[in-house]
This record gives C-alpha cells, sequence and structure tokens, in this order.
C-alpha cells in the first residue's frame, strides 16, 4: 500500500512522508498499523480529535443520524442536527460574543473559514488591509496563505513581529518584549507614514498552531483587544488549532479574558469529521440573502459529531483536566533543556506543547532585523536578559529525526514551524496519567537518541 501511494500520489504528501504506516483500526490514544504494530497517536488527525479515535460519543452520534434517514447534506437548510449543533455551540462561547452573535457556516476546511472571515471584515468595514502577525498559519488557500509567513506577499496584509521568549524579535523576552510588540502595531496603525492604513481587521492565534507552538501573553492580547477597539477595528481570534479544551479553557481568547469580534472555527469542533464555521458580531453581518454559498455547509455527520464532542468536552470539564495534565507535562518536559544542548526550548499551553531543537555546532542566529526600526522609536532591542547568547539556530534535520526515532518507539509525534523544528505534541483530551508517562518517556528516549547519533548528547555530566 505504501508502493501504491507513493506511486499515485502527489510529491505534496506531508503527513505521509514523515509516518510511513498504514492504520486500520483506532480507539482514543492508540493506533494499529497494518503490520500490527501499536502506537500511541499525539499528532490526533493534527488536533482535530478532541475525544481521540472512534470515541464512543462520536461513533453513537454518528448511527443515529444515519439511522434515521436524515439527508447527510442540507446545504444551508434548517435541520434537528444543525439546530442541536447550534444550541451547543452557543452554550461555550464567549458570553460576550455568545449574546449578539451569528453562524457562517463554510467550508469544509479551516482555511475557507480564514478567508469567509477576511470577507466578512472587508465587507462589513469597507477596508481592504489586514494584519496578520510572523509565524501565522492561516491555511492553504490563495487568501490564507496570504497572512502565513510562509505565504506570497499581498500588500494588502502587514505582518507584525509576534512576541514570544525563545526568538523575540526585539532579543528581550518577557513582558518587555510583549510590551515593545504591542508598541509597534500601535506606532504601525496610527503613523500616517508607516505604509500600513487602518486594517479591515487583525487576525491572531492565541497559541500558534501551523507556526512553532507560541502561546501569546495574555497581556499582550488584552493589549491587542483595546488597540483594535479604539481603532473600530475587528478583532479576528483563529481558534482552529486551539479551541474545544485544547489549551485548558474552552476557547484560548478566555485565558486573558478577551472577547473578540470574529472566532474562526473548525478542526475539533466536528468531532473528527471536516467542519468549519466563522462566529461573529451580528453588527458585522453584512450578508445579502441570495449570496452565493458554498455546497457543502450542510455536513449533517459533522455536525452531529461536532455536538457530542462540545457536550461531552463541557460536561467532562475536560478543558479544566488539559489545563491540569499539560502543565505537569510541560515542567516534566523542561527536564529536556537542561538534559541536552540540542533542546532549545519547551513551550505550549494545556494539551499544545512543542519541543523545539536547535543546532549546538552552529553559532547563534544574528539580531532581529526590526533593531534599527525600534531604535528610531525609542524600543531598544538587545539580547534576553541573563539569556547570555542569541538563540542557536533552528535545527530541522535533528527535529525529523527525533520524529523518525519516537515512531520507532511507538509514538506519533508532529512537526511545525518554518523552519520544521519544533516537534509538536496534540494528544486527545481524554489522555489518561498513565499514556502521558508514557508519552514523555519515549519522547525523552527519542531525543536522546537522536541527539546521541547527532552530536547534540547531554548537557549534564553522565
Amino acid at each position: 500500500m505504501l508502493r501504491r501511494q507513493a506511486a499515485r500520489e502527489s510529491a505534496a504528501r506531508t503527513y505521509a512522508r514523515a509516518l510511513p504506516i498504514v492504520p486500520v483500526r483506532a480507539r482514543g490514544l492508540t493506533i494499529e498499523g497494518a503490520d500490527g504494530r501499536r502506537y500511541l497517536d499525539c499528532l490526533s488527525g493534527a488536533g482535530t480529535l478532541a475525544l481521540g479515535h472512534n470515541h464512543p460519543v462520536v461513533l453513537e452520534s454518528l448511527r443515529r443520524v444515519l439511522d434515521s434517514g436524515a439527508p447527510l447534506n442540507a446545504l444551508d437548510l434548517a435541520t434537528p442536527v444543525k439546530d442541536a449543533f447550534l444550541t451547543e455551540l452557543f452554550r461555550t462561547l464567549p458570553p460576550g460574543l455568545a449574546d449578539r452573535a451569528h453562524v457562517r457556516f463554510c467550508g469544509p476546511a479551516g482555511s475557507e473559514a480564514v478567508e469567509t472571515a477576511y470577507a466578512l471584515v472587508r465587507a462589513a468595514t469597507g477596508r481592504s488591509g489586514l494584519v496578520a502577525f510572523t509565524g501565522a498559519g492561516g491555511g492553504s488557500t490563495a487568501a490564507a496563505l496570504h497572512t502565513t509567513s510562509a505565504g506570497a506577499h499581498d500588500p494588502r496584509i502587514a505582518r507584525l513581529p509576534h512576541p514570544q521568549d525563545h526568538r523575540c524579535p526585539f532579543g528581550v523576552g518577557g513582558e518587555r518584549g510583549a510590551d515593545l510588540a504591542a508598541r509597534w502595531t500601535e506606532a504601525l496603525l496610527d503613523d500616517p507614514g508607516s505604509g500600513v492604513p487602518l486594517p479591515a481587521g487583525v487576525i491572531v492565534e492565541p497559541v500558534q498552531g501551523e507556526g512553532e507552538v507560541v502561546p501569546v501573553p495574555d497581556t499582550w492580547l488584552r493589549r491587542m483587544r483595546q488597540l483594535t477597539a479604539d481603532r473600530s477595528v475587528p478583532l479576528i481570534a483563529d481558534e482552529i488549532r486551539t479551541g474545544v479544551g485544547r489549551t485548558g479553557a474552552f476557547w484560548a481568547v478566555e485565558h486573558s479574558g478577551v472577547t473578540p469580534d470574529v472566532m474562526v472555527l473548525s478542526d475539533a469542533i466536528g468531532g473528527s469529521l471536516p467542519l468549519a464555521v466563522v462566529v461573529y458580531r451580528d453588527d458585522l453581518d453584512a450578508g445579502e440573502p441570495g449570496t452565493p454559498a458554498e455546497s457543502f455547509p450542510g455536513n449533517q455527520l459533522a455536525m452531529a459529531a461536532g455536538t457530542a464532542t462540545l457536550a461531552h468536552v463541557r460536561e467532562n470539564a475536560l478543558a479544566e483536566r488539559a489545563a491540569t495534565l499539560g502543565a505537569r507535562m510541560l515542567n516534566q518536559l523542561q527536564q529536556l533543556v537542561s538534559d541536552f544542548v540540542c533542546v532549545g526550548d519547551v513551550r505550549g499551553r494545556g494539551l499544545m506543547i512543542g519541543v523545539e531543537l536547535v543546532d549546538p555546532e552552529e553559532e547563534g542566529e544574528p539580531g532581529p532585523s526590526g533593531a534599527p526600526w525600534a531604535a528610531e522609536r525609542g524600543m531598544e532591542a538587545s539580547v534576553r536578559p541573563g539569556s547570555g547568547a542569541r538563540p542557536l539556530p533552528a535545527a530541522s534535520e535533528l527535529a525529523a529525526a527525533v520524529q523518525r526515532e519516537c515512531l520507532r518507539r511507538g509514538l506519533i509525534v508532529g512537526l511545525g514551524g518554518l523552519r520544521a523544528s519544533v516537534v509538536q505534541l496534540l494528544p486527545p483530551l481524554t489522555i489518561t496519567d498513565e499514556q502521558a508517562a508514557a508519552v514523555l518517556d519515549r519522547l525523552a528516549d527519542a531525543v536522546r537518541a537522536a541527539a546521541r547519533c547527532r552530536g547534540g548528547g547531554s548537557a549534564a555530566a553522565p
């Protein structure tokens, strides 16, 4: 099967290249391959499986729809299945948005939801520009790609510095780095000579997903909310990867207490099936009756599975469980930074965790390219206090080696980031303590093996 796949399918395959397995059965965290091997799946369908594979409540919801004789595609017509999905979705939304929200079904992919959100704010504001942040992962359609770091340049889209500690664009990290990033955004929005006119919207990921698993500081997100509100610019929260309890809150914006104007939702809301929606303030609704619609906004199976997933996460406090277990896993993974010079950083929120691999044989990366701009405006850029050196270069080959070593040990992990140097853990919210311990043991052993082969071994004495 693998040989036939290689012969028949596009060279653009991604997961199949890195993970040469043939899944035949799956339940919860576990996948069984055609060769009989069993794997712990911490990729979770790129984060789409909030409850893991084939959860009983999801399977039962699908059987009910199939046995009922209901249409499987109802376009945008009202159906009992859609009504139940929207009722459950509205139960989970941030209160400030749920009270006055409209929902637009699009899709069925997250990238199409991002594109729909862009069209929505452009129509509502009459403006065309957008503001995104470096490292963003907007999707794979042409319009969505323009806001990603890997996408083609679009003069209507400004990409601004994204705050983070390990590779702070200002070289300082922490609260100071987040403050500088916020001030940079404010300066560009208010400076007539910046070349960035007032945008139709500002899109943020509370934790970068396709990027390098970088959580934004809560203070920075609150600043973005205030900046956009003061200028009547819609704030778009991309919750495609972070939603449905993944980060330790049902929606990741809840960590900061921010209520966005628009939320882009996909991945886990379909309960493992393709589904994407845009939730937005009712006063932004510029849709005209009779506007051309998608052919597949009425996927009844996805809505049923989504309803079951949303309800199960809410009723069983799985977001709170993700917060507790995720903090414990992050704390234990920090030991890798001490043990291995090739592990540059461990970061994340809830059960969305990234381990960045670096090359200890190379010199640190050059200083931030934005330093001159910052200096002109009194925003000094320096090396982070106490770091002693610039971050080491990202090591994509080493990260790929760690992924292969994980697979040999029966652990499936993803890779992310522009440099593909971040090992990503996205286990289902149903993972047990025992399974989490097994995941950490296998990952540490894989890092040890990859580091030994490539010279990035233990930083501590034997």
